[in-house]
């Protein structure tokens, strides 16, 4: 099966030799899975000619706004609407899962009750599990025809499933401890400094990362079979 990766932003560049980019932390997390993998960098105006350009798609996260003004935004969000008609599998992480909300009739904005960094405990279908997480931008109305599969106190809507073949996730199933660290050392200026002195105390806390790499797997694969059945 081939995943077209959106990438919509890249990592910092001290975290690049050690983590890689935000598209081989996918690459690296869907591992052993039986995918191939093509990256088409949005952020920098690079897109594919089309929907059937891959079986199934991922939009990865980034520092900027789903509802910022940028030459790539609007292709962007014309280009999910063109999978979503095709019924072809689409996950979205963070922004991926903001962008994607956005472009099906949702809203985004940036949450007035402040960031999540680091690593948080969420409600997904009823079992509790911890995920690292880096976000102040939220999904705050859904799109039509949208279930939450799970949330928190601070963010209600942090797993969507929009459709039947539309998985969304706030919170980066990608995202290991050291990503972390380095957004704590690199991009972590905006956020308080009491959040981020908790986000280094939990750094080596275990997450359940696995389990949302497993939702992500189990939904690409069966979304995919049933669209080739």
């Amino acid at each position: 099966m081939k995943i077209g990766i959106l990438q919509t932003g890249h990592a910092p560049d001290e975290l690049l030799k050690t983590e890689g980019d935000y598209d081989a932390m996918f690459r690296a997390l869907l591992a052993g899975e039986g995918f191939t993998f093509e990256t088409f960098n949005v952020v920098d105006g690079q897109f594919p000619e089309g929907a059937d350009m891959a079986e199934a798609w991922l939009i990865t996260g980034s520092k900027h706004g789903a509802y910022e003004d940028h030459p790539w935004i609007a292709p962007l969000e014309a280009l999910i609407r063109e999978i979503a008609a095709a019924g072809q599998p689409l996950v979205g992480v963070c922004f991926g899962h903001q962008i994607i909300a956005q472009a099906l009739g949702g809203k985004v904005e940036k949450f007035a009750g402040g960031w999540a960094v680091g690593r948080q405990t969420y409600t997904i279908e009823g079992k509790a599990l911890s995920i690292n997480a880096w976000h102040q931008d939220q999904v705050v109305a859904l799109p039509p025809n949208t279930r939450v599969l799970g949330g928190n106190a601070f963010c209600e809507n942090a797993v969507l499933m929009i459709g039947e073949r539309i998985l969304t996730i706030q919170p980066h199933p990608e995202f290991g401890a050291g990503v972390i660290r380095g957004l704590i050392e690199h991009r972590g200026g905006a956020v308080p400094p009491a959040q981020i002195a908790e986000a280094k105390s939990a750094l080596q806390s275990p997450t359940q990362r696995g389990a949302f790499r497993d939702m992500m797997v189990a939904h690409l694969k069966r979304q995919t079979a049933e669209a080739t059945a």
